[in-house]
């Protein structure tokens, strides 16, 4: 992992362990003032709170951030299993440990993060604690038969050897330039500076191969389209042109399902990684939602005045 420069995990104001329905205990994190607007954020399939760096450096001296890792992921242990119930148990737990009762926060989600967000739409701690959405570069249903990782037209053959390439087991091993090149492909941008590349490897490298390989049978099987409907907040959903692993009609498909969708914004040359990718992007995007609907109530004395 990166300790120096903008991709450096940057250290919490204050850890803690939120426990999920199975006992599971979460590690969380929160950066920035106690009393600032809430923003919570969700990594994605071998992530962990690393990922969110740039957006963690960025905000959180208006905002308190606060990022987790998922089940098997960082600092997290595995649990009872995976599953997409587990994922919203997990943020619901998040949800509850950090934020005070009726607290509204602007959540984002980033790949399987994002999917979290869905999972959990028609659950209480989402609707008590989300005032808006942020769904990057993520996808509800189809995952493999969508995916452009194979360079080869749709179908069962591209389906069927993207679904061995995805559950593969095999162990990442190090970070070389070899290393670098495949994950480049697979999810970014053509044009992506090299430090990003870097990042991106250091965090991808360090996910457990067991881990990697038991969530992607449950995102090779993932169903959350009706669950999108109930997603009932303001939401703005990114995805880069460029990206081969959730590619934009994935996007354009959540958008359409969603009842209150405020932007789609497809971000030309980005591929999968659209935090680390785009990093001043995904910024102001959650910038703009705390404004929007985390602004500082009004008292009453001010008001009469």
């Amino acid at each position: 992992m990166r300790r120096h420069g903008g991709y450096a995990p940057p250290v919490a104001e204050r850890e803690l362990t939120a426990r999920s329905a199975d006992g599971t205990p979460l590690h969380v994190e929160v950066h920035g003032p106690a009393d600032a607007p809430a923003v919570v954020l969700a990594h994605g399939w071998t992530c962990s709170t690393a990922f969110w760096a740039a957006q963690i450096r960025a905000l959180s001296g208006e905002c308190r951030v606060i990022a987790y890792d998922q089940r098997g992921h960082g600092r997290t242990p595995a649990g009872s299993g995976y599953s997409t119930e587990a994922l919203a148990d997990d943020l619901e737990a998040v949800l509850a440990a950090t934020l005070a009762p009726g607290e509204r926060a602007v959540l984002a989600g980033h790949s399987m993060g994002g999917m979290t967000l869905m999972a959990a739409a028609g659950r209480p701690g989402l609707r008590e604690h989300a005032a808006a959405v942020v769904l990057c570069s993520t996808g509800a249903s189809r995952l493999v038969a969508e995916s452009r990782v194979v360079p080869m037209r749709a179908g069962r053959l591209r389906t069927g050897l993207t679904r061995r390439i995805l559950g593969s087991g095999a162990p990442l091993g190090p970070v070389t330039p070899l290393a670098k090149k495949i994950l480049r492909y697979a999810t970014m941008g053509p044009g992506v500076a090299p430090e990003r590349v870097e990042a991106c490897a250091r965090i991808v490298h360090a996910c457990p191969r067991e881990v990697r390989q038991d969530w992607s049978h449950v995102l090779d099987g993932l169903e959350l389209g009706l669950l999108v409907r109930e997603l009932a907040v303001p939401t703005a959903v990114v995805v880069g042109s460029a990206d081969r692993l959730t590619p934009s009609v994935h996007a354009e498909r959540i958008a359409a399902g969603l009842p209150d969708c405020r932007s789609l914004d497809v971000l030309t040359g980005v591929g999968h990684m659209t935090p680390i990718e785009a990093p001043e992007f995904i910024t102001e995007k959650i910038r703009a939602l705390v404004a929007t609907h985390l602004a500082p109530a009004v008292d009453a004395e001010e008001q009469a005045v």
